[in-house]
């Protein structure tokens, strides 16, 4: 069986109002050479168009870390977020990266509640498992539940592209290195 993400009571995927999930299995490529790209915010925009303006709070990052507030803007949401889950992959160990973010005042009708997680997880014959899942809760939620082509399937699936791009990219150039 395999992994699978860990979710908060109020965000279980089919009781949340949005979910969205998706995932790629590559050969070549290990959850060590993808980690550093998903760990590291400041590295999203230069993979992931739909990811800009990365910045940490209280002098912390570069890299996340359970419990650091970050912030950055997708899908025209500028977005609050606090790490709450951060273990990086091991031999036998998947990594996990989750957190919860939102945008807008609390109790308003434009308040988005989200919890974003990922599992990074090498698999048999040189192969790696990159799952990333969301849930999200409030009116822009239920809105982008209902929205076609669906926008966070196809920026997650942007984004899961661009990941695994990036880190063949950076394989290639370390591994061209004299």
């Amino acid at each position: 069986m395999a992994n699978e993400i860990f979710w908060p009571q109020d965000y279980v995927p089919g009781f949340a109002d949005n979910f969205a999930s998706n995932e790629v299995i590559v050969a070549g490529l290990t959850a060590a050479e993808i980690w550093p790209l998903l760990s590291h915010p400041a590295k999203w925009p230069t993979y992931y168009a739909n990811s800009a303006n990365p910045r940490f709070y209280d002098d912390k990052g570069p890299e996340l870390a359970e419990g650091i507030q970050f912030y950055f803007e997708t899908f025209g949401f500028p977005v609050q977020a606090k790490v709450t889950e951060y273990v990086p992959p091991t031999a036998g160990q998947p990594g996990r990266v989750a957190w919860h973010g939102w945008a807008g005042e609390e109790g308003s009708l434009e308040r988005l509640d989200v919890h974003h997680a990922w599992l990074i997880e090498d698999l048999s014959e040189g192969r790696v498992r990159i799952l990333t899942q969301e849930t999200q809760n409030g009116k822009p939620a239920k809105t982008l539940a209902t929205t076609r082509p669906n926008p966070m399937i196809n920026g997650h699936q942007e984004w899961l592209d661009g990941l695994v791009s990036a880190a063949r990219s950076a394989t290639i150039t370390t591994s061209s290195k004299p």
